[in-house]
């Protein structure tokens, strides 16, 4: 048997009953209400359609309205301004306190000194500077050169300074990052460089193992650390110098120069055993000179790097990291990538970054935005954050590339034969070939089928005199305080206008009153007092102009008054 549904029908007293409480409950209600004196809003009857002038009354509420509104919003605009701006003056008295309290008045002024001193620091004279300083008080001068592009890491103007100084100074070429270049090309540009300049094949370690790094003794199979911790050359570059400050029977100090990110710090913390110099792929890390001591007989100066002549190819200057990715203008990024591109075989890039043909260095930027994820609103790729990320891969370590050494050996005018012998005097020389070519059969080499042919652009001109500078505020790392120093201004001013607005407050609470008081009028107009004062209105109109302003700007419109009493 089906079971039936509860049935939903109530006795008559129930019903009746239930009745009786909501009128109860009603009556309740407006009783409670009336006491609170809360009365429904009366409708507007609005313009009775027989009134005369019934359009134009219409418009003319219509402009008040609006008016009313535009009004509401500026001082709502304005009233927001100030409190931002008493938030950041508030925001930056208390944190000037604290500062007071921390640091005291005379630590305060002390800050304020080194910030300057930081700024002419990160400047390209200052860079000038300390790299003259390291010139001049070195013996040996280690010029540092990237196995990936040697002859592009050669400065022409360091060189004859060098050897035309007249000091008994030294200079010594070292080949670093050899582990990025096929070994066959690394002995090329060995027996190249060593017709000129005593040279040593070098791979620092870039990364710290416990502060101290182990130095490989045992075979390349048996090595369990990482590779960037292994640093290969060392031995040969210590026995060089140590045998030549014994032939000078005195201390001697090694300068090691050369142009961004070639691998200064890394050689001089590889040749210390332990972290002596922060290291980074940035530029510019290195901004003074640093003295490290090897042993009695040896200490290293650290120097900044080189500056790049704003003369040279937009090649050169993208490789020796003279355009900042971070800091440059996106087309200084866009021309250089596209100058790295162009030189470069195009299948072996292709095959790199395992991407289709292209017919342009866009092109070929676009394609590894849309294969790397790197895409704008809408799926645009993002070019110009992909350019820098290849700048930075090109500049860094990351990139296996090589180049060819030239085909005849000539040397630059300033290196003559009597110059050459000079630079050799002093260095037992007769063990440098074995032990570069241990070094070299030590270290693990990419195969030419992995690495890109790449077509070096010469010796890149460098700036060594402070006077030839010329400082641009676009670059180096003073970006960072510039900014500080615009939003330090921007701050001032604000404080000026808070001042100047002050003095406003009166004045807008003023025309909020205005506003209340036109708003309360439009809520005393009744139907009656309208009809009264059109019908007044039109009778008085030939009779007398009269004036129908109430408290409004010069430049508006005049508008019609529903509160004015025609006599």
């Amino acid at each position: 048997a089906e079971l039936r549904k509860a049935s939903k029908r109530l006795s008559c007293h129930k019903r009746y009953k239930i009745q009786k409480k909501i009128r109860e409950h009603h009556r309740k209600v407006r009783k409670e209400a009336k006491k609170r004196g809360h009365k429904k809003p009366k409708k507007d009857p609005g313009i009775p359609s027989a009134a005369p002038f019934k359009e134009e009354l219409l418009r003319e509420a219509e402009q008040r309205k609006q008016r009313l509104e535009e009004l509401k919003q500026k001082q709502k605009l304005n009233r927001q301004k100030e409190h931002e701006k008493k938030r950041k003056l508030e925001a930056k008295k208390n944190a000037a306190q604290i500062k007071e309290k921390a640091e005291g008045k005379e630590s305060s002024g002390k800050s304020k000194g080194k910030t300057k001193k930081l700024l002419n620091k990160n400047s390209k004279k200052s860079f000038c500077r300390e790299l003259t300083k390291v010139l001049e008080a070195s013996d040996v001068v280690l010029e540092v050169l990237d196995a990936r592009d040697p002859m592009g890491c050669r400065c022409p103007q360091l060189e004859q300074a060098v050897t035309c100084s007249g000091g008994n100074k030294k200079l010594l070429l070292v080949l670093n990052k050899i582990d990025l270049v096929p070994k066959d090309y690394v002995e090329k540009w060995l027996n190249y460089l060593k017709k000129e300049f005593p040279t040593v094949a070098f791979k620092s370690a870039t990364m710290m193992k416990d502060k101290t790094m182990e130095q490989v003794t045992k075979k390349r199979a048996r090595v369990d650390f990482s590779e960037t911790s292994q640093y290969f050359g060392s031995k040969c570059l210590l026995r060089l110098l140590q045998e030549y400050s014994k032939t000078q029977d005195k201390a001697i100090q090694v300068g090691v120069v050369g142009f961004p990110n070639v691998g200064k710090s890394s050689i001089i913390n590889s040749l210390k055993g332990k972290r002596a110099c922060n290291v980074g792929l940035a530029r510019g890390v290195t901004k003074s000179m640093q003295s490290v001591h090897l042993d009695k007989q040896t200490k290293i100066l650290d120097s900044p790097s080189i500056i790049a002549d704003p003369s040279n190819s937009a090649l050169a200057l993208a490789l020796r990291s003279i355009i900042d990715p971070e800091g440059s203008d996106s087309a200084d990024v866009l021309e250089g990538v596209s100058a790295i591109i162009n030189h470069c075989s195009k299948q072996q890039v292709m095959m790199h970054y395992n991407i289709p043909d292209f017919r342009d260095p866009e092109e070929f930027l676009s394609l590894l935005a849309q294969k790397r994820g790197m895409l704008k609103k809408g799926g645009v790729p993002d070019i110009e954050n992909m350019a820098k990320l290849v700048l930075c891969d090109w500049t860094g370590a990351r990139i296996k590339y090589y180049s060819q050494p030239p085909e005849s050996q000539k040397p630059p005018p300033y290196l003559t034969e009597q110059k050459i012998r000079e630079m050799q005097e002093g260095f037992n020389l007769n063990n440098l070939p074995q032990e570069n070519s241990n070094t070299v059969q030590a270290v693990k080499h990419p195969s030419p089928a992995s690495s890109i042919v790449f077509q070096s652009a010469g010796m890149t001109n460098g700036t060594i005199e402070e006077n030839k500078v010329i400082e641009e505020g676009s670059e180096w790392g003073n970006m960072e305080t510039s900014k500080e120093e615009e939003e330090e201004d921007k701050e001032d001013e604000e404080e000026e206008e808070f001042t100047e607005s002050d003095d406003d407050e009166d004045d807008m609470e003023e025309a909020d009153d205005d506003v209340k008081e036109v708003n309360q009028s439009f809520t005393r107009v009744g139907l009656f007092s309208l009809i009264k004062e059109t019908i007044l209105f039109q009778v008085t109109w030939s009779q007398q102009s009269l004036s129908f302003s109430l408290d409004k700007p010069a430049d508006e419109d005049d508008a019609y008054d529903f509160n004015t009493d025609y006599v």
